[in-house]
């Protein structure tokens, strides 16, 4: 099994339940356990339309023996069936998952690149993380 972390966003409809019913599809993939949850923070939106409204976000720690490219391709099932749908680039979203660590694997490919390139620039994603590494 493989530690790894994600970031969960919400800015359209029931925020918190679109986060509780992601962690728990996420929780319902085979040979994956969530192992740790943060707080739920609610922050301003970076980037995108200016008069989308604000994101609540949360971080987790899980183990999965799931690789890389199917967990990204598992986690983007899970965004359709919460009704995320293609818009413009940050723009709202009724769900927002992202692979930031996988392990202590490095990947910097075109549909997947771990660590999260701008992990460490967002505060909305780095307190949700210290909570549970």
């Amino acid at each position: 099994m493989v530690i790894c972390y994600l970031g969960i966003g919400s800015n359209l409809g029931n925020r918190n339940r679109n986060i509780k019913e992601a962690i728990k599809e996420i929780n319902l993939l085979k040979n994956t356990q969530v192992i740790k949850i943060s707080r739920i923070i609610e922050t301003k939106p970076v980037g995108g339309p200016p008069t989308q409204g604000n994101f609540l976000n949360a971080a987790l720690k899980m183990q999965t023996r799931i690789p890389p490219l199917k967990l990204l391709k598992d986690l983007k099932k899970i965004e359709k069936g919460l009704g995320r749908a293609k818009t413009v680039r940050y723009g709202p979203r009724a769900i927002d998952l992202d692979i930031l660590f996988y392990g202590d694997r490095v990947i910097n490919t075109k549909e997947l690149k771990i660590p999260h390139p701008r992990l460490f620039a967002r505060d909305f994603v780095i307190k949700p993380l210290s909570e549970v590494i």
